[in-house]
């Protein structure tokens, strides 16, 4: 759940898992405090029942090797966003430097990008300048080997005591439910579309239509819907252009404030329709 089209801030970040992973992720046996001194992310090879779009237009995906290259610029471009800072501006981090906070973002979105890289779909225009994460249908990053491997276990000892509350018991079930609500059977036949971000100096310069058209193309000759959520409000009328409509809004709701989430979906656009 996350694009950025906006000049001040993208759109939300979302790691959607469902309530089994989280408990597995808890249950598994390991000892969340016993820091390794150091921590290499592993290979896996993605899996190779996921659809990939042909590469058209400039874009292309990012390959393993170039995940801090991808998370950076997604950090960038959320850096701001109301729920990117909903983990990382919490009473119980209060005393935290600005740099420290830029520092676990910027953790946060190395691990999801790089589960995305193994499970989904990671793709890139330019050196860096806007990269989108996307989980193809009947795809899902919540399994152990993944969670391992992509790092996200360590968000366990990461995130505060209130941080962690906000994104395993709040955050991650609150998407994971409301997109089963709002796709039903349809669910898993779904593009997800986690994060689409752009460096705020790339701007204007349509990267972010080529990463969104390169899988809605290939959603449309499938006959597949795509799903988002968008935390930053000036997005959905811009998203509309590209057939997304707004089917509900969420909040989020430990913080001072309600953190809203605009519900898109996009359904597919026959071929004899277009233009």
């Amino acid at each position: 759940m996350a694009q950025t089209f906006s000049p001040v801030a993208p759109v939300a970040c979302s790691f959607v898992e469902s309530k089994s992973a989280v408990k597995s992720a808890s249950g598994m046996n390991m000892k969340i405090n016993d820091v390794p001194a150091s921590f290499r992310i592993l290979k896996q090879h993605p899996t190779a029942a996921a659809a990939m779009p042909p590469l058209t237009g400039g874009v292309r995906v990012v390959t393993a090797a170039e995940y801090k290259q991808a998370a950076q610029c997604l950090a960038e471009a959320f850096c701001q966003d109301d729920v990117a800072r909903y983990l990382v501006d919490v009473p119980d981090r209060e005393h935290w430097s600005e740099q420290e906070k830029w520092a676990l973002h910027v953790e946060i979105l190395e691990y999801i990008t790089y589960s995305h890289i193994l499970k989904g779909l990671v793709t890139t225009v330019g050196d860096f300048e806007a990269v989108a994460l996307w989980m193809p249908p009947g795809q899902h990053a919540e399994d152990c080997l993944t969670l391992l491997r992509s790092g996200m276990w360590r968000l366990h000892y990461r995130l505060s005591p209130e941080g962690k509350r906000r994104f395993f018991t709040e955050f991650l079930p609150l998407l994971h439910d409301t997109m089963a609500s709002t796709l039903g059977a349809r669910q898993h036949a779904a593009w997800y579309l986690v994060y689409l971000g752009t460096k705020p100096r790339a701007r204007g310069q349509g990267h972010a239509r080529s990463l969104l058209e390169h899988v809605t193309r290939m959603a449309d000759r499938e006959r597949r819907p795509c799903y988002l959520e968008s935390s930053n409000g000036s997005n959905p009328p811009i998203y509309r252009k590209f057939g997304f409509e707004v089917h509900k809004t969420i909040y989020l709701q430990r913080g001072d404030r309600n953190v809203p989430l605009d519900v898109m979906v996009r359904e597919p656009v026959g071929v004899e329709e277009k233009k």
